[in-house]
């Protein structure tokens, strides 16, 4: 190993122990990039010129070995450990794993050009939040990568309805019929900006047909109350990282009925102890709201701060248990496990927006106002909110209405 080589480990070295990798981890990661270093001075290969297959050809010829020397293939999980350990070693050389993709032909030109001014105009015209915004972003991708392959740059031009319908069938083929409405609006916004910039001589999305719902059509899983106690009750008993930090983020959603996204954002200043209340960004809404800091919550919170939570400079308070210590990617895994260790079994989805529901059903059955219970929800108008109350079934049932001339049929 030449000594930038050498050099280059060192610099790894240090930055997976100030990323508080355990001394296992670190050393596995540098045995593995430094072969993986081995493996390009002897093919004559530069570090800052991999690509991406090299990579993967690199960890194929390592399965291979593995088998030659061993006689069995190896675990399932084994390939993570060295991918990750050259992942980390081309990050730390090139800034960025995987590398931003260049374009190869005209093609690729002009699809990074479209969704780069298309990123910009749904952040700056239309004011989505990032969430709406990459979901927009992934089918403007899509569908522009499957145009131009088929059709070449001329053939965006002359975009026909008949293009349109066959990349809608080939959406629909794996979609519900809510996902594939939800496709045809992102697609008519695109088609929409296409040929406002001149990218399609017409403007093809008033003919984007999109699968009728219903208002109202699908009543979602909801928890109820006695099944939330005994998540929370489970949860409670792990004395874990994990398990301090679960207990925490279940507290707030069954308390508040906060998205997924807003508990992911929580930061340490969102919590003023001595007010006793809690700062939340609304991710939908982009507007901030405070709430009372019940005490279930506060301690659940400052359980998991104290005894749960890695020392770290990151700054969002619910965060991995393993390095490197940055905020939590989704909830859905993390509420899944926790209703499945309390034998909790929804009809449907079971993910972090069923306490949401729950909350919100509960305070219509207490009567709060419907105003009062979007405000909670971070909702911009009562609009929003109306859909929890098909929820409610058995209060509308209470107060429906008889139907006339059902006596005599009785």
């Amino acid at each position: 190993m030449s000594k930038s080589d050498c050099e280059l480990i060192t610099e790894l070295k240090a930055v997976l122990i100030s990323q508080q990798y355990s001394p296992v981890v670190v050393g596995n990661y540098c045995a593995y990039a430094r072969g993986f270093l081995d493996h390009l001075t002897r093919q004559n290969i530069l570090v800052t010129d991999i690509t991406e297959a090299q990579v993967e050809r690199y960890l194929r010829d390592a399965v291979a070995l593995f088998r030659q020397r061993r006689g069995r293939r190896p675990g399932p999980r084994w390939h993570q450990i060295p991918c990750a350990g050259i992942h980390a070693l081309l990050r730390l050389v090139q800034g960025q794993w995987p590398p931003a993709p260049k374009a190869t032909c005209a093609a690729d030109a002009l699809r990074f050009t479209i969704s780069n001014e298309y990123e910009t105009w749904l952040h700056e015209e239309r004011g989505f939040a990032r969430p709406s915004i990459d979901a927009f972003l992934w089918e403007a991708r899509h569908f522009l990568a499957w145009q131009l392959e088929r059709c070449g740059v001329e053939g965006l031009m002359d975009l026909s309805i008949g293009d349109i319908d066959r990349y809608m069938d080939l959406r629909a083929l794996k979609l519900t019929r809510c996902s594939l409405k939800s496709v045809a609006e992102r697609l008519r916004s695109l088609l929409r900006y296409l040929h406002r910039t001149g990218h399609i001589a017409t403007d093809q999305s008033p003919h984007i047909i999109a699968p009728l719902l219903y208002a109202y059509e699908g009543v979602p899983s909801i928890l109820k109350r006695c099944q939330i106690a005994a998540v929370l009750k489970t949860a409670r008993t792990d004395k874990t990282p994990a398990g301090l930090r679960d207990h925490a983020i279940l507290q707030i959603l069954a308390t508040y009925g906060l998205r997924a996204g807003e508990i992911r954002n929580l930061r340490i200043e969102d919590i003023d102890w001595r007010t006793e209340a809690i700062r939340v960004r609304h991710s939908k809404a982009q507007a901030c709201s405070f709430l009372p800091l019940m005490d279930p919550v506060g301690e659940a919170v400052l359980a998991y701060l104290r005894s749960g939570r890695p020392a770290t400079d990151a700054r969002e308070i619910f965060l991995r248990t393993r390095a490197p210590y940055c905020k939590l990617e989704k909830l859905y895994s993390l509420v899944r496990r926790r209703l499945r260790h309390a034998g909790i079994k929804p009809p449907g989805k079971c993910g972090p927006h069923i306490f949401r529901h729950a909350r919100a059903v509960e305070m219509l059955r207490t009567s709060v106002p419907l105003k009062v219970i979007g405000d909670l929800l971070g909702h911009r108008s009562t609009a929003s909110t109306a859909p929890y109350l098909k929820l409610a079934t058995e209060d509308l049932r209470a107060i429906a209405l008889d139907v006339p001339g059902m006596e005599v049929l009785a």
